[in-house]
């Protein structure tokens, strides 16, 4: 597990064999690009617009359940006629979707008032007809002055029509007046009508646009590698006959890019990363544990001069989950759900590796299951196997608090001791050796063990001293700057607050595991009551029960071990181990077939 080490490489040649070179390059794939060219974003967008648009159309298609049979003959396939009409067609049904949506709206508003015209004006002498939507309890407030008709009502409502010249006042009605429209319900049912055969024909377009989803898919890989020649052909720098390109390297394909560059006459000059330089990272892991890569790398991707912290996050959050599941038979429920799911998450490399962090964090929480002794809820007795093996109790609060809470402070002490490791050969690597001591004396102060308290005292004054003389890295030039070397001191110490409030949240741990177990026993007893009610339904509605209620329950479990098991990673480990974003390293590769 590591960040791999890259250096800068410039590649020069012919400006007439830049295009015939980049293609080389790109089959080579293991180089990230970098720009040369001010001018290249402009460049970019617009590539990156129309693979996106083939992208969209093909998945558009892709998800049109009946498809029909796939052309493998490119003579009649135009890929951007293709793709416009996939958009005229997807246009079409949004749109007349909108339309069928408001036309049945507008009809369960009119069906109450009945399938009428509204009279031409001066058919009536003047006077109009008001339409209202008036409470039951209301009715005795209209002013019985006015003339109307009650043309429905239902059990709420009386549907009511004035007849007057002008609408009546505010203080006439109760209620504001309703609009029904000019146009009746039996033609508004006919445009529904007219409108569902509409949309129908274009679903049958659409699928019948589905033939040419295999030569899209292949269009589509064929297209990203032009669109990516096209950026790469932006990005280098063109002088007087000659162009130049710049791309970071890993330094274990060095020597493949020497050859690459003896091989078609192009210049090459390799550099060592400097200071100033911002290059990005890339992550290689064990296959086993590159599940904690991926999950890091969807928050934040690491800079390239910190570390590597997948695995770290891989086994702390298999560890966080089954702590606050706390239970082996929802663990065992995870694991047929995996086991169901075990081939379709095989089909991609990212499925894979979040597939070995899905059973390993199942594997986890099973052992932890049968460590605590849950069971959907039920602890089984001790003169049972399952009861024997039973090693902790969620129930007795203060141990659980106790193991939470040192759960919390190992895991912050790593987080220290990671980055004392970083910082190693500067002096504010001993600043986070010292929150090191600090959170040692205070887990021990806690505690209150009997015959620690020389050792507590001892490690809260070394561990203030390298907070206050060693968490600087302001330059000494003078006196007065041990002064301020020691006031950055005196700001780092009231982290300690910070500390303090990091490793209580760990707590969460315990609290969210005694809620779920808490929950699942609640569910049991209810279904239990039920069970034993004399109504003859006992049996069925305890089923309901206990099904829906660990349904539920399961649920929030899930959510609530994924939030906040990355979250303790993610917000209280990242934030005393690392806190340098940087940028994922992008080879520039195909990813259609070679020509």
């Amino acid at each position: 597990m590591s960040i791999v080490a890259l250096k800068k490489l410039t590649l020069c040649g012919l400006k007439a064999e830049k295009t015939e070179a980049l293609k080389k390059l790109q089959i080579l794939g293991c180089a990230h690009l970098v720009s040369l060219n001010r001018q290249s974003s402009s460049t970019a967008v617009a590539t990156q617009k129309h693979t996106e648009r083939v992208a969209h159309a093909l998945k558009y298609l892709n998800q049109c359940r009946m498809k029909r049979h796939q052309v493998s003959d490119k003579s009649g396939f135009d890929l951007d006629e293709v793709v416009q009409k996939v958009f005229d067609v997807q246009a079409g049904i949004r749109e007349l979707g909108d339309q069928r949506d408001f036309l049945i709206k507008r009809i369960k508003e009119i069906s109450p008032w009945g399938d009428f015209y509204l009279p031409e004006k001066g058919d009536l002498g003047g006077i109009k007809c008001w339409f209202y939507i008036i409470p039951k309890r209301q009715m005795k407030l209209l002013n019985k002055d006015l003339i109307y008709q009650v043309v429905h009502k239902d059990n709420i409502h009386y549907y009511t029509v004035i007849l007057a010249e002008q609408e009546p006042l505010a203080t006439d009605v109760p209620v504001p007046r309703t609009h029904t429209g000019t146009v009746p319900l039996s033609q508004l049912k006919k445009d529904l009508q007219i409108t569902e055969l509409a949309i129908e024909d274009r679903l049958a377009e659409r699928q019948s646009l589905t033939r040419w989803i295999a030569l899209i898919g292949l269009s589509l890989a064929e297209n990203k590698d032009k669109a990516t020649l096209k950026m790469a052909n932006a990005l280098t720098l063109d002088e007087q006959g000659l162009f130049a390109i710049q791309a970071w390297v890993p330094v274990t394909e060095i020597d493949k890019l020497k050859d690459f560059a003896s091989h078609n006459g192009l210049a090459l000059l390799i550099e060592e990363i400097r200071d100033q330089d911002n290059p990005p990272t890339l992550l290689i892991n064990a296959e086993p544990i590159a599940g904690g890569q991926e999950v890091i790398t969807f928050y934040q991707t690491p800079a390239y001069r910190t570390w590597d912290p997948s695995a770290v996050v891989f086994f702390s959050f298999a560890f966080f989950f089954a702590m606050i599941l706390s239970d082996a038979g929802y663990a065992a429920i995870f694991l047929l759900i995996l086991a169901f799911k075990w081939g379709r998450l095989g089909s991609s490399l990212k499925g894979k590796r979040l597939r070995m962090l899905a059973i390993v964090t199942v594997i986890f929480s099973l052992l932890w299951g049968i460590m605590t002794g849950g069971y959907f809820g039920y602890t089984p007795g001790p003169e049972t196997l399952a009861g024997r093996i039973k090693i902790l109790d969620i129930n007795d609060f203060d141990s659980m608090m106790r193991l939470s809470i040192a759960v919390g402070a190992v895991h912050i002490i790593m987080a220290n001791l990671i980055k004392a490791y970083q910082l190693k050969g500067k002096k504010t690597a001993l600043a986070a050796l010292g929150w090191v001591c600090l959170i040692i004396a205070g887990f021990l102060l806690w505690l209150a063990i009997d015959g620690t308290q020389y050792a507590v005292y001892s490690l809260f004054t070394l561990g203030g001293i390298l907070l206050l003389f060693f968490s600087s890295e302001r330059a000494v030039n003078k006196p007065s700057d041990y002064l301020w070397q020691m006031m950055d001191g005196i700001k780092n110490i009231t982290g300690l607050t910070k500390i303090f409030g990091d490793i209580l949240s760990y707590m969460r741990l315990f609290a969210l595991g005694l809620a779920s177990a808490s929950l699942a026993l609640t569910f049991n007893q209810l279904a239990e009551q039920v069970y034993s009610s004399p109504s003859g339904l006992g049996l069925l509605f305890s089923i309901l029960i206990l099904v829906l209620g660990h349904t539920l329950n399961l649920m929030l479990c899930l959510m609530s071990g994924v939030v906040h098991g990355l979250r303790l990673n993610f917000i209280e480990f990242y934030n005393w181990s690392t806190s340098d974003e940087g940028y994922p390293f992008k080879a520039f590769s195909k990813t259609g077939r070679s020509e």
